[in-house]
């Protein structure tokens, strides 16, 4: 089964921390699953992701970076 959202961050980022909750939330309120990925831990996914993060896709498509607003992300899970 492939998570509908995808979140790319880095260790440290606080950023990241608060998408973290937010996804975590809102996937939990829909039912649907998610993953974290770390951009450190991928030579590709730093070059071109780096200066974005935290970065959230849903469904395989970019939706979100530097911050995830809760309302269109419960609106993309809804569809």
């Amino acid at each position: 089964m492939t998570a509908r959202v995808l979140l790319l961050g880095r260790p440290g980022c606080h950023l990241c921390d608060e998408a973290r909750s937010v996804i975590e939330r809102v996937a939990a309120e829909v039912g649907a699953s998610w993953e974290e990925r770390s951009v450190e831990e991928d030579p590709d996914l730093l070059a071109r992701y780096s200066d974005q993060v935290p970065v959230t896709f849903v469904d395989g498509r970019q939706h979100d970076f530097w911050r995830v607003d809760e309302t269109r992300l419960r609106r993309a899970l809804s569809s």
